[in-house]
């Protein structure tokens, strides 16, 4: 490969993004929801990573989507504000942080339970804290969440009447078709997912309670949840960075996340061995796949090794040389790094901290 002397001197392995395909992936995002009603609340697992979460909202986001408490604890810090926390928050200790965290930023967290709203609602009390609540809805995914029947109503007047607590609406995740091929049938069960969100929300506005957020959606399925009347928000994170597995589906988006890795071993012409595996990449939905090196098949990864199969002129590699890869699921290789390069045509520009990198409660 043609290196330029920036990429050269980084140690590998080490988790790269092309600054030109990242802002256009960005301003894509930005200006899709720019003319609709419902707005982008990007979802930060993807990157972890204060300064682009900032960059987000600078483009026109209305606030941001973590996963964990973690998560929410740095962006905040950060500077970072309309935190929604689409994720249940369970255990003495961590309602303890989120109280704590509810004194010092605007901040929603989901729930689906009526003991763990009871104790939330309690804590919140006891800080001194006034915390948004939605409500989970298992829209097919079946995951969390509840149904789209008299439950939601029965959770959404609990919230109502609960100390410390401010009922907001309702999210529910098409996850289970966001990544589905072909790109008909996603927008056909995308829309049933949407129904079923939309649903709960006329059957809360019904009890005379009223929705102010209905959040759905990710970076498969943005424009056809973006679309439909009843959501308010989409929380697509993904296409920031991409990967090669979700290029298929959203091809409209560059992957502007690769991982630089070094041929650390040759044992035979059509063989070698590069110092990144599943430490470095995760297994992912798929292994990563090699950037710009026609005649590279990386087919095995263990932890911290990944075997080449070589034909053509990718023979001529030799130990030392660095190869690119596109990740096989951006998110989770994101979580394996501490810093971003951020590279424009080949030369290094800024080193960004992943300060939310690792944080799992």
């Amino acid at each position: 490969m043609n290196l330029t002397p920036d990429l050269r001197d980084i140690e590998t392995p080490a988790l790269l993004i092309d600054l030109d395909i990242f802002e256009a992936n960005l301003e894509r995002m930005a200006q899709f929801f720019r003319v609709r009603p419902a707005k982008l609340r990007p979802h930060i697992k993807t990157h972890k990573t204060p300064l682009i979460a900032h960059k987000q909202l600078a483009a026109g986001a209305i606030g941001i989507t973590c996963a964990k408490l973690g998560e929410a604890e740095v962006m905040a810090h950060a500077g970072l504000h309309g935190i929604l926390l689409a994720n249940q928050v369970v255990g003495e200790s961590k309602i303890r942080r989120l109280a704590q965290l509810a004194r010092q930023t605007d901040l929603i967290v989901a729930a689906d339970d009526p003991g763990n709203i009871r104790e939330i609602g309690r804590a919140m009390t006891a800080a001194g804290a006034q915390l948004g609540m939605i409500l989970e809805i298992d829209v097919g995914m079946k995951r969390c969440g509840v149904t789209p029947d008299t439950r939601c109503v029965e959770l959404a007047r609990l919230v109502t009447r609960t100390p410390g607590l401010t009922f907001r609406g309702i999210m529910g995740y098409e996850g289970h078709i966001v990544s589905k091929l072909p790109h008909e049938f996603r927008i056909e069960e995308c829309r049933k997912a949407n129904a079923r969100l939309v649903r709960a929300r006329r059957l809360i506005e019904k009890a005379g309670i009223p929705v102010e957020i209905v959040s759905a959606g990710g970076t498969g399925t943005y424009d056809v949840t973006g679309d439909n009347p009843g959501i308010t928000e989409v929380q697509a994170g993904s296409y920031v960075f991409m990967d090669h597995v979700y290029h298929r589906v959203r091809p409209e988006f560059g992957i502007a996340l690769s991982v630089l890795s070094t041929i650390i071993s040759r044992p035979t012409r059509r063989r070698g061995v590069i110092d990144g595996g599943l430490k470095t990449f995760s297994r992912g939905f798929d292994l990563p796949r090699a950037k710009d090196c026609p005649g590279l098949n990386l087919w095995y990864i263990s932890e911290e090794h990944g075997k080449i199969r070589l034909s053509g002129k990718a023979c001529d590699l030799s130990v030392g040389d660095k190869v690119e890869f596109y990740a096989g699921h951006c998110c989770e290789a994101v979580n394996l790094h501490d810093r971003l390069y951020a590279l424009r045509g080949g030369r290094l520009e800024a080193v960004w901290t992943i300060a939310a990198r690792g944080k799992l409660a």
